[in-house]
């Protein structure tokens, strides 16, 4: 069995079939004349929890949410499931909210601040541009297989799609915006021939070609999604009818 029970047969089968797909779309002026657009560095942030349940994570995120704090969960290599929040500009002023959560019985004791100096976005400066996709590829992929719920009823908004993408992006030290809409505004284009790994990729999926969905792009032609309310993180193909069809661009933060 591979990553999250998933069968190994599977994922090969899987991995093969979005191997070599590419579809080419109308022509952008080439990529150096474009405009860039980079996201802002993640401040402080504080990382709390050590769940063995998915479950008790989402609560967790859920409560915090409803104190007006930017939180995700994440798949920890230790095996549980850890929470993240905030975004400060300071030590000082994130031990300050841990603190004042932990007095208030909403968090433990047992909180870490995560420095700025700690995301791959900072160690890109030193590793380069590749290290930064690559790290953000294998964040998204460690979610195959988590059911994921994060403000999903309203589908039109894509919050369950676009909380991964942001939890993706955050987690590595990049302020991705919570929306699918504000993510595809907020990135410079990109043809799909051009795609690299750590790209978004979007979809109108509510009946109109508004934004409403988005992935994280890993390469062969295949992105990681949450593909809707009560279903698990996957992957999946852009050459798959259902997404070819609902495809509406790319988007790129990084170099």
């Amino acid at each position: 069995m591979g990553r999250h029970g998933l069968p190994i047969m599977a994922w090969v089968l899987l991995v093969a079939a979005c191997a070599g797909k590419t579809v080419v779309e109308p022509q952008l002026p080439p990529r150096a004349e474009r405009p860039k657009k980079e996201l802002a560095p993640m401040g402080y942030s504080i990382q709390v929890g050590a769940f063995l349940k998915v479950e008790n994570a989402v609560r967790l995120t859920e409560s915090l949410e409803k104190q007006g704090l930017s939180a995700y969960y994440f798949h920890h290599e230790t095996g549980y499931y850890k929470v993240r929040f905030g975004d400060f500009s300071s030590q000082e002023k994130a031990g300050l909210k841990a603190r004042s959560l932990s007095a208030a019985g909403v968090v433990d004791d047992g909180y870490y601040i995560v420095s700025p100096e700690d995301y791959a976005a900072a160690k890109a400066r030193v590793y380069g541009a590749a290290h930064l996709r690559k790290e953000i590829v294998q964040t998204a992929e460690s979610f195959i297989g988590i059911p994921y719920r994060w403000g999903g009823d309203s589908p039109d908004n894509g919050f369950d799609c676009s909380g991964l993408a942001m939890a993706v992006y955050q987690y590595n030290g990049l302020n991705l915006p919570r929306s699918s809409r504000e993510q595809y505004k907020a990135g410079a284009p990109v043809e799909r021939h051009e795609l690299a790994r750590g790209d978004l990729v979007f979809f109108a999926t509510s009946g109109m070609r508004r934004v409403s969905h988005v992935g994280v792009y890993t390469g062969n032609g295949c992105f990681v999604h949450a593909p809707g309310k009560g279903k698990t993180i996957r992957v999946n193909s852009l050459s798959d009818r259902y997404y070819a069809t609902r495809y509406v661009g790319a988007r790129t933060y990084l170099e």
